[in-house]
This record gives C-alpha cells, structure tokens and sequence, in this order.
C-alpha cells in the first residue's frame, strides 16, 4: 500500500508541475502584448513599460517562469492589476465562502444519494425505485440557474423564511449563515444529487447479481449484511470517482449560483478576473483550483486501494 500510494503521490507532483506552468502561460498565450491586453488600447508606451516591469514581460521566458515559480512556492502569487492587492489575499477573502458552501453540498448529497441509490436498486421496479429515478432524472434535467431564481421567489419574497442573497461566515452568525446557506446548498447539490444516485444504483444492481453475493447469502447472512459489507464495498468505486470530480466545485464555486445568490466566491472572481483581463488573478485561481484537484484525485486513488486491492498493482 505505501508503494502505491508513494506512485500516486509522484503522478500527483508531476501534474502540478506540469498546471503551474500551464497557468504561468495564461498570459504568454495571449495574441499580442499581454501589457497592452490588460490596459487596454487607450494606455500609454509608459504605462504599458511599468506594467512589463510589474510582471516581469521584459526577461526571458524562462528566467519569468523560474522566477514564478519560486514566489508562487512562498505563497506569492503576484498582485492583482484590477484590485491593487496581493492576489493570494484575494483569494484567501472569496475561498471561504465557495468552501462553506460546497462542503454543505458536498455532505448533504452524498448523505441521499448513496442510500438512495442502495435502497433503488434493492427494491427495483418497486415505487421507491420509480419515485427515485424520476427525482433523479428532473434533477439532472433541471437549470441550476431556474431553480435559484425559484427559491428567491418562493422562500425569500413570497414566503419570507430565507434571506435572498449574500454570504455569512458560521463564526460571525452562525444561524444568519445557515439561513443564507440553504438554498445555495440545495441548488449546488442538484445536480451531484441526481448523478450520484444513478451511479450508485447502476453500480449496486451490476454487484448484487455478481456470484459471490449469492454466495453470502446462501450462507445465512442477514440481508443488510450482505449489502453493506459485500454489495456496497465494490459498488461504490464508480461513486468515488465522481465524488472526486465534483471536490474541484470546493474551491472553484459555481458561477450560475454565486451570481444569482450574489456570493462572493471564487466562481465569481475567476469570471470577473478573465473579462477584466486581471490575468495574475486568473493564474491564481487556475493555480489554486488545480491544487486542490490534484489532491482530490489523490485521495480518490488512494480510496481505490482500500476498496479494491486488485489496484494497487496496476
């Protein structure tokens, strides 16, 4: 096992060193002076030669990159042209608020989907079954966008129970923040939600026909017994998978529900930064959001081990 996971973890090095210079490049890939891009056509040849300076476009690309690199190792990711702050400040103010948020998801979907998903696929074709996959599939169907504008209207104008946007840190108010929470958390978790159900119940109805869960059963064992600690154990690995894609909205943010939550979250500032052409804060962004993947894909790797041995040879 450490073997394996000493193969992840140099797989996981190499991609990062591969992202950081992948976000270093933002703004090399840009057509034309990156300087003048981000000023604008109206700057003047001193002010396009201060900013160079700023950002270091007037040295070779590698000296730029090395240099980069080195800061960004020492949590220097530059200083952003839009704010006139340092950008890991920046980002350090809006990752709290995505982070809350996208952890409440995160737990609330995985705490339906993996027992409705079991539940489905145990009683198949019975009503459970039918209400589930018909959830399931209006989940998948459904704008995230639609539903948001719906729950500002119903609980927040109509009924009055919710607050319509806005975020609260839980150490400043812990309930203002929980009330502010719901119906970001409902509508971030739709979509994880319904395609997790799916998966778990695709996978649990591939397992239970599998010889040896006939097996555990022709040997006595109690019915939830055998789901749980055979059927469940191997089904779940799809799930892990997709659990581990969904990590990246932890730190990313979902720009259709901060936008109409008005959530200042890292959804929101990686969008603003590209169309102000704020390009240190778009690489911080890529920078920080490609870290957190990778360690994700990590974990879910790592899970992989432990819930089927057979891969760690692989």
């Amino acid at each position: 096992m450490i073997a394996f996971i000493g193969r992840r973890l140099l797989h996981t090095i190499v991609v990062l060193v591969i992202v950081s210079f992948i976000a270093f490049s933002v703004l090399h890939l840009l057509p034309g002076d990156p300087a003048l891009t981000m000023l604008g056509i109206e700057a003047t040849p001193e002010q396009i030669e201060a900013l160079r300076e700023e950002l270091g476009l007037n040295k070779p690309l590698v000296i730029q990159y090395v240099h980069w690199f080195v800061n960004m190792l020492q949590g220097d990711l530059g200083r952003s042209i839009f704010y006139r702050e340092s950008v890991a400040q920046i980002i350090a103010a809006r990752l709290p608020a995505t982070f809350f948020l996208g952890m409440l998801a995160l737990i609330f979907s995985v705490l339906l989907s993996i027992p409705a998903g079991v539940i489905s696929a145990v009683r198949r074709g019975g009503f459970l079954d039918s209400l589930t996959s018909l959830i399931a599939n209006v989940g998948v169907a459904v704008p995230v966008f639609w539903l948001g504008i719906l729950g500002i209207y119903l609980f927040g104008l109509h009924l009055g129970w919710l607050p319509v946007y806005g975020y609260t840190s839980p150490f400043d108010d812990f309930w203002l923040s929980i009330k502010k929470a719901v119906m970001p958390v409902l509508c971030l978790s739709v979509l994880p939600l319904a395609v997790w159900t799916r998966q778990t119940r695709s996978s649990m109805l591939e397992v239970i026909r599998e010889d040896y869960i006939r097996t555990a059963r022709s040997k006595g064992l109690k019915e939830r017994t055998v789901i749980t600690r055979h059927a469940l154990k191997n089904a779940i690995i799809p799930v892990i998978t997709l659990l581990g894609l969904q990590v990246r909205n932890l730190v990313g943010g979902s720009v259709l529900v901060e936008t109409v939550f008005n959530i200042p979250g890292m959804g929101r500032l990686l969008v603003n930064s590209v169309l102000g052409k704020d390009f240190p804060v778009v690489q911080g962004c890529i920078l920080v959001i490609a870290l957190v993947v990778a360690l994700a894909n990590l974990v879910v790797d790592i899970s992989y081990g432990y819930f089927n041995p057979r891969t760690r040879n692989e």
